[in-house]
């Protein structure tokens, strides 16, 4: 997903999500939430410490699912 879409999806500043990328600045929780949100919604999943470290994966969509909404 790119930035412009990301922003649009969270509601989050474009040149504030390239900071987070940049390790210019950290979020606010608030603006985290909004981020994480935005990326569940189209699809990701956030995998929790399990022993090897937090990850992320896509959600798995059935062959009879439309996933036209996402566009992950």
């Amino acid at each position: 997903m790119s930035q412009d879409e990301l922003a649009r999806r969270s509601q989050v500043a474009k040149a504030t999500i390239a900071a987070f990328e940049l390790d210019q600045r950290k979020p606010y929780a608030r603006t985290l939430a909004a981020l994480c949100e935005a990326l569940e919604a189209a699809g990701v999943v956030f995998v929790p410490e399990n022993g090897e470290g937090p990850g992320v994966r896509l959600k798995k969509v059935k062959a009879d699912e439309s996933d036209d909404e996402t566009g992950v």
